[in-house]
């Protein structure tokens, strides 16, 4: 009898647990309701449509930059080669963890870019995608950097002593 009880118990726990489980067509109902809602457009009342006027924009022969971040340090390249570092090198990650740097500067590299990874005598791993004798080249290089990758917009300059 007691055994009875026990198996009676144990079915309704697991037909209770069983019935609690949210299932995948809730959560794809709940998903596409809230597509819905994002496509829905505002509707707006007693408004007048307006013909769209297309924008003709001139290109602006001043350009107003933010200035660059310019740090000074002696880094040395971690395969050895220092000859690759010069004076203006163009920074666009600095990591604790080597693998994270070398994932970025191995990325560079396939896109044609000369990247080195260097470390600073703190133990930082610097990538510099590319690096240059003068400064007006740096920005040059930097500011095509940032056309070609918009999420190194605070690339920044490290001076190397």
């Amino acid at each position: 009898m007691r055994k009875n009880w026990i198996w009676g118990l144990s079915l309704l726990l697991i037909g209770g647990m069983a019935s609690c489980k949210s299932s995948q067509s809730a959560y794809k109902a709940a998903y596409e309701k809230a597509q819905e809602k994002k496509i829905e457009e505002p509707v707006t009342t007693g408004t007048t449509p307006v013909a769209e006027q297309p924008v003709v924009t001139t290109p602006s022969t001043t350009t107003t930059t933010a200035p660059i971040r310019e740090q000074s340090e002696k880094i040395n390249a971690v395969d050895g080669n220092d000859a690759l570092l010069k004076s203006y090198n163009v920074i666009v990650g600095s990591f604790r963890q080597r693998l994270n740097a070398q994932s970025l500067c191995e990325r560079l590299r396939a896109d044609g870019y000369p990247a080195v990874l260097a470390q600073n005598a703190q133990g930082m791993y610097r990538v510099v995608a590319c690096s240059f004798d003068d400064r007006a080249t740096a920005v040059q290089a930097r500011e095509g950097l940032q056309t070609k990758y918009p999420q190194f917009t605070d690339a920044w300059f490290l001076i190397n002593k």
